[in-house]
């Protein structure tokens, strides 16, 4: 009787787990594979260096990915709109430390994805080492 109770908490354990707390199942955004190194001693991406600053990343992802400086740390967001198909209006814009929805003019905070609608901004996972960002999924 131990054994079996230990074995269903165990496997609920288990199954509560999450690699980041973050859902990225979107029914509009593939999932892409990434995996992008930036130097920000370059000058192209020297702006990340100071708070609340992004640069947009084209050519990967869905449509671009952006990279933002939270003061803490770095959010990287697939730049492709994540409550529209894919289309020529989907490509996010940057607006202060917003992102805005072409389509439907939905803001998207850059600190944490979140917006009125139903699925957040896509996020990557970004890893920091010296002057060095890794974005990657």
């Amino acid at each position: 009787m131990k054994k079996a109770l230990f074995l269903v908490f165990t496997l609920a354990f288990l199954s509560s787990c999450s690699t980041n707390g973050v859902n990225n199942n979107n029914p509009f955004i593939p999932n892409y594979s990434i995996n992008l190194t930036i130097n920000t001693d370059l000058p192209a991406y020297s702006n990340l260096k100071f708070v609340s600053n992004s640069i947009y990343y084209a050519g990967v992802g869905a449509k671009g990915i952006y990279i933002f400086n939270t003061g803490s740390g770095y959010n990287a967001f697939d730049a492709a709109c994540p409550n529209q198909a894919i289309s020529a209006c989907s490509t996010m814009t940057v607006n202060g430390i917003n992102l805005v929805c072409p389509c439907d003019s939905e803001e998207y905070s850059l600190f944490t994805g979140l917006s009125t609608l139903k699925y957040p901004l896509k996020q990557y996972r970004v890893e920091v080492n010296g002057n060095s960002i890794r974005v990657y999924n």
